[in-house]
């Protein structure tokens, strides 16, 4: 990758991860939300561009101490995410007449409890986020011959 290329994925990425908040949000508000987020940190578009086949790249880009930070924050917001996610949409185990008569919509009780996990993610997200802004600082400041 350019150094072009890397600063355009790392923008890429952060508003991945800001898109992800606000569908998050929407789901919050009882908006039906079609490809929820992905549970996985390897998965979703910021885990494909720091555990992909660019990630020994990256890490020798950025440095073991920022890599190692990106690493923890993106793994600590998908464990945040994960709780989440599990209230929303993970299906409990329910008798046939619950299952006849309730909707699909999770309970309020569930609502109100991921509402406070998304406090909690909404924090992971700002320290995600201002990290990737040192690395975009980091990079920018590298010569550009270091780059493929």
């Amino acid at each position: 990758m350019t150094k072009s290329q890397t600063l355009q994925v790392i923008e890429k990425v952060k508003l991945s991860h800001i898109e992800q908040m606000e569908k998050i949000d929407l789901m919050l508000r009882g908006v039906s939300v079609e490809n929820p987020t992905t549970v996985s940190k390897t998965k979703c578009e910021f885990g494909e561009w720091l555990y992909g086949q660019n990630s020994a790249f990256i890490a020798n880009i950025l440095g073991a101490q920022f890599y190692e930070q990106l690493d923890r924050e993106h793994e600590a917001w998908h464990v945040e995410y994960a709780k989440i996610y599990a209230l929303l949409f993970q299906k409990k185990q329910e008798g046939f007449f619950t299952k006849v008569f309730s909707s699909n919509k999770p309970d309020t009780l569930a609502i109100d409890k991921a509402k406070t996990y998304y406090m909690e993610l909404e924090s992971t997200t700002k320290q995600l986020l201002k990290i990737l802004e040192k690395s975009t600082r980091r990079i920018s400041a590298i010569n550009a011959s270091k780059f493929l």
